[in-house]
């Protein structure tokens, strides 16, 4: 049985040194969790030893995606240069090792102008799809002036995966707020903001029609959905007041992939399969900031019904999604 992890993460000293160089009011306080423990070791390392824990888990392949907040919250010109410089690093990281990596492209998104160039550059490359954010700065992930981005995509059949991000610091300020600095960034990251920022990135493309437009258009959610597999009943009603084609739900069941992100919970996969089919479901570890032993895999595998499921849920929907066709891995 193979296994694809497709949200596995990595940075670079150069855009971790820029991050943490950035003005406090354009800093990302998320980037702690980077830091902590030996994360950002792990998180540079995109070789031998990042190979080496694969083995110890059972993963046979990883789809390699920059660590949040990736170069979103840099000035456009360094987004650009530095997304283009950390998708060459990828690039030549799945060249050494085409058996066991992938990568998922990371766009400048401060700079509209640049991202499907960006996109289309990463995929002549061999990328596989692009990790983005529900909002770079104050622009919705929605916004007009990324359509480029979404015709692009749809166009060269690139995956869509939005990632979680800190809450703005309004919003932050406003719900968040009134515990200790730990805690509260805790609770607007990590337990439950984050997961609701992505929720309601992924609700905003919907209600906005990008899937009406561009009906091949994937998009993927990690964390079981981000909450979004849970509300459908109230997201429905959205459908009818904002004139779109179909329900919320029938947009996520035909244009929305789920990843486990790590959370080997069986409930969650229960209720993932009661909202969604198992052909939208994919196996990820959120590397290195969950870390199961090989046991929790194979326990939580086991939970799986067949073994043509299974093996859709650990590869085999990996490789239709991405177009992962190497038989070894």
């Amino acid at each position: 049985m193979a296994v694809i992890g497709i949200e596995e993460h990595w940075t670079t000293p150069q855009l971790a040194a820029a991050l943490k160089a950035l003005p406090e009011e354009d800093r990302d306080d998320s980037l702690a969790f980077n830091e902590m423990g030996d994360n950002l070791e792990r998180l540079e390392d995109i070789g031998e030893a990042r190979i080496a824990a694969m083995d110890a888990l059972g993963i046979d392949m990883q789809v390699l995606s920059l660590a949040p907040p990736a170069t979103g919250p840099l000035a456009p010109a360094d987004a650009v240069s530095l997304s283009r410089d950390t998708n060459d690093f990828a690039a030549e990281a799945v060249r050494r090792h085409p058996a066991r990596l992938r990568a998922m492209s990371t766009l400048p998104m401060a700079d509209p102008a640049a991202v499907a160039g960006e996109l289309e550059r990463a995929a002549g490359l061999g990328f596989v799809g692009a990790m983005v954010y529900g909002r770079t700065g104050g622009t919705a992930l929605d916004d007009p002036c990324y359509d480029d981005l979404f015709a692009t995509a749809a166009a060269l059949g690139q995956p869509i995966f939005i990632h979680p991000q800190i809450p703005s610091r309004t919003v932050r300020d406003a719900a968040y707020a009134g515990f200790d600095p730990m805690t509260s960034l805790a609770m607007s990251t990590f337990s439950w903001g984050w997961h609701i920022e992505a929720a309601l990135a992924a609700l905003r493309l919907i209600t906005r029609g990008i899937f009406d437009r561009h009906p091949a258009l994937q998009i993927v959610l990690g964390h079981w959905g981000e909450l979004l597999l849970f509300w459908s009943d109230r997201t429905d009603s959205l459908s009818r007041i904002a004139g779109l084609q179909r329900k919320a739900s029938e947009y996520i069941r035909t244009n929305v992939h789920i990843t486990s992100s790590g959370m080997l919970n069986p409930a969650l996969l229960r209720h993932a399969l009661a909202a969604t089919t198992v052909d939208r479901l994919l196996f990820s570890t959120d590397y290195p900031f969950h870390r199961p032993g090989a046991t929790d895999v194979q326990k939580f595998l086991a939970e799986f019904e067949t073994d043509e499921d299974r093996d859709k849920f650990t590869a085999g929907n990996a490789r239709k999604l991405f177009g992962i066709d190497s038989p070894d891995a």
